[in-house]
């Protein structure tokens, strides 16, 4: 059963691409300091997530005014989204965090990884706001084949205040 609302975040370090800029990713650095918006594609390359992540970065300064610090993870590796980003969707201006190795670790541990088909070993498509204090003020796991309702999740952001 994915993490819900009220459940303490599990802490993670990801290494992560901000456009063609390499990093890595501490949900540690935010505590005390930020809302954290965790948002999760199943895969690079595949249509509805080439809808969801430019639709995410147009809308990557409102999340900031609200007070949010904006994240995307996969089970994909750095080398394919910097692929992605520079032949299908553009550079995004927050961080993509690939959980690749060990595979699906963090996923696992917000219990989305998918163990059985249509496609096992990859995330649902989810979304998750941590406040402050480490703790889940917002969970869904929407339908693999749907985009996620990027606005209401800006909304409930807003609802938490910065």
């Amino acid at each position: 059963m994915p993490l819900k609302v009220g459940d303490r975040a599990p802490d993670f370090s990801l290494p992560a691409v901000e456009g063609e800029q390499r990093s890595e990713f501490r949900l540690a650095d935010y505590r005390g300091k930020r809302n954290v918006v965790v948002t999760f594609h199943p895969l690079d390359w595949t249509p509805t997530c080439e809808s969801q992540l430019p639709i995410l970065d147009s809308l990557h300064a409102k999340f900031e005014d609200a007070g949010g610090k904006l994240l995307d993870i996969s089970v994909d590796s750095i080398e394919s989204h910097l692929a992605w980003q520079r032949k299908e969707i553009g550079m995004m201006r927050f961080p993509l965090c690939s959980d690749f190795y060990p595979h699906g670790d963090v996923t696992r541990k917000f219990d989305i990884l998918r163990e059985e088909p249509p496609v096992p070993g990859i995330s649902e498509r989810a979304a998750f706001i941590v406040d402050k204090e480490g703790v889940i003020r917002f969970a869904r796991v929407y339908p693999i084949d749907q985009l996620p309702d990027i606005e209401g999740l800006l909304a409930e952001l807003k609802k938490i205040g910065g």
